[in-house]
C-alpha cells in the first residue's frame, strides 16, 4: 500500500497516511481515462451550431438558364452549394455530443487518475482543511506553504462554501468535493490537495 505524508495548512508534516492499494495504487489504464475525459468534454458542448442546406436558403426557385445550348454546366437554381450564398453541403444541425460510458470504465478511470497523482508525487494530504473566514490571503498562504503555486485542485469531503469563496479569486485554483470529483479536474492540476477525511470518503466510494 502506498504511504504519503500528511501536512497541516502551514506546510509542516504532521504524520503519515496509508492509502488503499485498490484506489491509489491501482493499475493505470490510459485508454479508460481517455474515454472518460472525452465523454466529460463532449458533455460540455452546447451542440447548438446550425447552418442552412440548399432547401432552407432563400431564393433559387427559377432555373437560371436553359438546359441545353449554352455550353455551361446544367443548373437549376442559384442556391446550390457551389454558388455564392448557396446552401451548405452536410450542414451541421443541433445535436447532442454526449457519449455513454459504462460505470465500470468510469470507476477504472478515476482509480487510474488518482494513482497517477500518487506516482507523480502530486498528491498532498492535509490533516484538516478549515477556514474561520472566507479570506483569499489564507488560501494563498496555504498554497504557498504547500508548494502549490501552479494549477491546484482542493478537495473537501463535503461542500465548503467558505473555502470556495476564499479561493475564487486565485487563478488556476479550483475547489471541489468528493461528490463532484472528476477525472478531468484531477488530471488537469499540478497539485492535488485533499483533506484526510476526504481521502477516506474516496476510498469508501471507489473501493472494490
Amino acid at each position: 500500500m502506498p504511504n504519503v505524508k500528511v501536512f497541516n495548512m502551514q506546510g509542516a508534516q504532521v504524520g503519515e497516511m496509508e492509502l488503499a492499494d485498490d484506489v491509489f495504487g491501482a493499475e493505470v489504464h490510459v485508454s479508460a481515462m481517455h474515454t472518460v475525459v472525452r465523454a466529460i468534454l463532449n458533455a460540455k458542448r452546447q451542440g447548438t451550431q446550425s447552418a442552412r442546406t440548399r432547401t432552407e436558403v432563400r431564393g433559387g426557385g427559377r432555373k437560371i438558364y436553359r438546359q441545353k445550348g449554352t455550353g455551361n454546366a446544367r443548373h437549376h437554381g442559384r442556391r446550390a452549394p457551389q454558388f455564392t450564398h448557396g446552401g451548405v453541403v452536410f450542414a451541421p444541425k443541433p445535436r447532442s455530443y454526449r457519449v455513454c460510458v459504462p460505470k465500470s470504465i468510469r470507476r477504472l478511470a478515476m482509480k487510474s487518475a488518482l494513482t497517477c497523482k500518487v506516482n507523480d508525487n502530486e498528491l498532498v494530504v492535509l490533516d484538516k482543511l478549515e477556514l474561520q473566514e472566507a479570506k483569499t490571503k489564507l488560501v494563498a498562504k496555504m498554497l504557498k506553504a504547500l508548494g502549490a503555486e501552479k494549477k491546484a485542485l482542493i478537495v473537501t469531503r463535503d461542500p465548503e462554501s467558505t473555502i470556495v469563496r476564499a479561493a475564487n479569486n486565485i487563478p488556476n485554483v479550483k475547489v471541489t468535493h468528493v461528490g463532484t470529483l472528476n477525472v478531468v479536474d484531477i488530471l488537469d492540476c499540478d497539485k492535488f490537495i485533499i483533506a484526510e477525511d476526504a481521502v477516506k470518503q474516496v476510498e469508501e466510494v471507489y473501493a472494490q
